[in-house]
């Protein structure tokens, strides 16, 4: 019955090790899409900080690798030394993917500070050229989340860009896609997306944060699974008593 239950428990241990190479790989995906993602939406956040669990996830996929090749090796052979090992930095990668929750939660719970005391300046600082950072990035939210100013179009009215053109447009990316002949004119205001950024932009960044998280928890749930594997392996190798040979009528076979 308990070599029944070694021989599952190094079943599902070396299961569970090819679970960490391929979570390895969406680790380091996740991660990147955050760097990404974040990367159009930086003008609207002023905290380096907030990349941090993007990065850290970033490191943990890399070193579940790492831990996938050890926990193989070590499960077939049942070596004492290779289990430790793969305990100690599984248990400190378990560890870590906790600071990653905390910190996303943390760091989620600003986001909508962040975007509230940024967003205005960035506004103030749209120039309608595409070599200015400020015009592509605010460009490019209105089109990809289909909204219009701050609240909503009329933000655009107490902006420098638009009481120096005095032309009563805004930028064209504020235009519906369903619309064909759309100026920006704000005597049309039909042809204008209703909604705001700044509300978009929030609810965007909280999601990609929470998608940090629950990626972070669901792989710490298996980490956990695979430590309990190996421990039941390293038992077992532990206390496996030492070959004896066998004795007939006094003579050793």
């Amino acid at each position: 019955m308990g070599h029944c239950g070694i021989t599952s428990s190094k079943t599902v241990l070396v299961f569970l090790n090819l679970i960490f190479w391929a979570a390895a790989g969406i680790l380091c995906y996740v991660g990147a899409y955050v760097f990404i993602t974040y990367d159009d939406y930086d003008h609207f956040f002023e905290d380096v900080y907030t990349f941090i669990p993007a990065v850290t996830i970033i490191a943990v996929g890399a070193i579940l690798f790492i831990i996938g090749l050890i926990g193989c090796c070590a499960t077939v052979r049942e070596s004492y030394c290779g289990l430790t090992t793969f305990v100690i930095i599984l248990l400190l990668v378990f560890m870590t993917e906790v600071v990653v929750v905390v910190l996303g939660y943390i760091y989620r719970a600003r986001v909508e500070d962040e975007v509230n005391s940024s967003i205005k300046k960035v506004y103030n600082e749209y120039n309608g050229t595409n070599s200015n950072a400020q015009s592509r990035a605010i460009d490019y939210v209105q089109r990809q989340l289909r909204c219009c100013g701050i609240h909503n179009y009329t933000d655009w009215q107490y902006t420098s860009w638009f009481q120096e053109s005095k032309n009563n447009n805004v930028p064209i990316s504020c235009c519906r896609t369903d619309v064909v002949s759309c100026t920006g004119s704000l005597t049309h205001p039909e042809r204008l997306y209703s909604e705001g950024c700044e509300v978009l932009v929030v609810a965007m960044l909280k999601d990609i944060m929470m998608y940090v998280i629950w990626t972070a928890l669901a792989f710490a749930v298996i980490q956990m699974l695979g430590m309990l594997c190996a421990c039941v392996v390293l038992c077992h190798s532990g206390t496996d008593p030492p070959y004896e040979p066998l004795v007939t009528g006094g003579v050793y076979a």
